[in-house]
């Protein structure tokens, strides 16, 4: 892979078996004849994007934008196809998970940049600045599990943002603490994506997409229907769904 190119995606194909229900999962376990439905979710896509670029993905829920996340992240792996990721990934998504409950705020620290595949020489470096930022007071030395769930949200948050990552993912429908805090993440964002960090913009909101992001990916049914500059991308975007909406109004009116 050319050493500019910071995700990379190569005929890559997603695909899950549907079952009808348990007991014929427990089934097809056992006997070979029982077949489950297959949806690919995602559907032959190939990508690249480079070393600091900052990219708004765009698609309608059940696009495949998760999916394609998931396998960034190191979730889930394709069916077929290649995935390439060169660098530190941050994503700020679920920012709740991952944390052992019975550990302190400042044990999960070392525990989820352990996670990331940090050193604890590295993480040390930037605990403080990890506390400051989640500005949870003495809470930080109790255990997770006497947190509330937006008090994890912001410690998530705090280590995701601070934790100097190469690429970073952002789900816009993050929404973290009271307005104070919320502007501060934002400020955070806009930080790093200025420093140079790969990003990548999930999102419905072209205008929001527009301030971050210089080029723009849209999807629909598991393909990529369109990739190219942030505004062209927008305008196509703002269409389809515009199109996909009078359909909707079309079928309903027929079917009265």
């Amino acid at each position: 892979m050319c050493d500019n190119v910071a995700i990379k995606f190569n005929s890559v194909t997603k695909e899950y078996k549907l079952y009808k229900n348990d007991k014929q999962r427990l089934r097809a376990v056992f006997f070979k004849k029982v077949k489950p439905k297959l949806k690919k979710a995602i559907d032959n896509v190939s990508f690249s994007i480079e070393k600091g670029e900052s990219v708004a993905l765009f698609g309608r829920n059940g696009a495949g934008k998760s999916t394609l996340l998931k396998m960034i992240t190191g979730v889930i792996y394709p069916t077929s196809g290649d995935v390439t990721v060169n660098g530190r990934v941050s994503a700020l998504l679920e920012l709740t998970a991952g944390f052992d409950p019975e550990f302190t705020g400042r044990e999960n620290i070392y525990f989820r940049g352990q996670l990331m595949g940090m050193r604890n020489e590295e993480i040390k470096s930037i605990e403080d600045e990890i506390i400051d930022f989640a500005d949870l007071g003495d809470y930080i030395d109790q255990p997770v599990r006497t947190y509330s769930s937006g008090m994890k949200a912001r410690l998530g948050f705090a280590i995701n943002a601070n934790v100097r990552p190469e690429i970073l993912i952002v789900d816009e429908a993050l929404s973290v603490g009271d307005k104070a805090f919320r502007i501060k993440c934002n400020r955070k964002i806009n930080e790093i994506v200025n420093s140079g960090v790969t990003f990548l913009f999930v999102t419905h909101s072209t205008n929001v997409a527009k301030n971050f992001c210089k080029r723009g990916i849209v999807m629909k049914n598991g393909s990529i229907k369109y990739d190219g500059k942030i505004d062209e991308a927008a305008e196509f975007y703002e269409k389809m769904v515009d199109s996909e909406i009078a359909d909707k109004s079309k079928s309903k009116n027929r079917a009265k």
